[in-house]
């Protein structure tokens, strides 16, 4: 069995696919969106999450102490009186995971089931792949939540066991794409090229970052892109860089504000123009 590591695993998700799912929070993104707002998703490794805002400094946790947990980190994860201290990642095996996400199958009804997100689950496609293989067996759907960036190959393996794709689509524009996610996007369009023409069920996501994601220009080339695809539009989290502190880095955007309905008409048009352009 693989092993892979996992941030977090919510029950009673509501936003991450079809009906009620559990969702699968995975380590590791091979881009830097600017806009990202699980950052504890970033990096590949176990590390320290500290909620700074309830600190009251007291220094406890930098005693030192014994525990074997506790050492990577060079501070003591269970002394703080206000549990402040946490790691964000944990190793687990395909099996222990896909017995986890099985206990929540009576909650997933007729539509519901498990979603594989991150960070970006496709850095961890054999574990991801072996994991839904598992649960699928048990007749649970399985859907991912993914930004597409990784070999064509990888992405056609890994996608042959899941059910329904919710595939990212952020800026067309190459230089964008390289300047705010940190890597060119010709692999993604790649991807993504492919998935129109698989047959699988699937829809485009469009993040509405403010003066970024949402110019006339990007949404313009996005949905010509998309053509007649199911795309979804998500609305700007202000709450964005609100956990960047807590795994020591610092959120690369200034306070924007969620489009406002004048605005969110705007953007809507796009979509309306291309469909009817088809």
């Amino acid at each position: 069995m693989r092993q892979g590591t996992v941030f977090d695993v919510k029950s009673f998700a509501l936003n991450d696919g079809p009906g009620i799912r559990t969702t699968v929070f995975l380590k590791g993104c091979p881009l830097r969106c600017s806009w990202c707002h699980n950052p504890e998703g970033l990096s590949p490794e176990p590390e320290l999450y500290i909620k700074l805002a309830r600190c009251t400094h007291c220094g406890l946790c930098l005693r030192g102490c014994s525990h074997p947990d506790c050492r990577p980190f060079g501070r003591c994860l269970h002394v703080c009186p206000q549990g402040n201290l946490s790691v964000a990642g944990r190793l687990v095996t395909s099996s222990e995971l896909a017995e986890r996400l099985l206990r929540d199958r009576e909650i997933f009804g007729e539509d519901g089931g498990v979603t594989f997100s991150g960070g970006e689950p496709l850095m961890q496609a054999d574990f991801v792949a072996e994991c839904a293989s598992l649960v699928g067996k048990r007749g649970v759907r399985r859907a991912i939540e993914t930004s597409s960036f990784c070999p064509p190959d990888v992405y056609q393996k890994t996608l042959a066991e899941i059910d329904f794709v919710m595939a990212d689509v952020k800026l067309m524009d190459p230089a964008a794409h390289r300047t705010y996610c940190g890597r060119d996007n010709g692999v993604i369009l790649e991807n993504l090229t492919w998935l129109k023409r698989s047959g699988k069920p699937f829809v485009f996501r469009v993040p509405l970052v403010p003066g970024i994601t949402d110019t006339d220009e990007n949404l313009s080339a996005i949905a010509s892109f998309a053509g007649d695809c199911p795309v979804e539009l998500l609305p700007y989290n202000p709450m964005a860089g609100a956990k960047y502190a807590a795994v020591g880095r610092a959120f690369p955007l200034p306070a924007l504000e969620k489009q406002n309905q004048e605005e969110r008409s705007r953007i809507l048009q796009h979509f309306r123009n291309a469909s009817m352009r088809q």
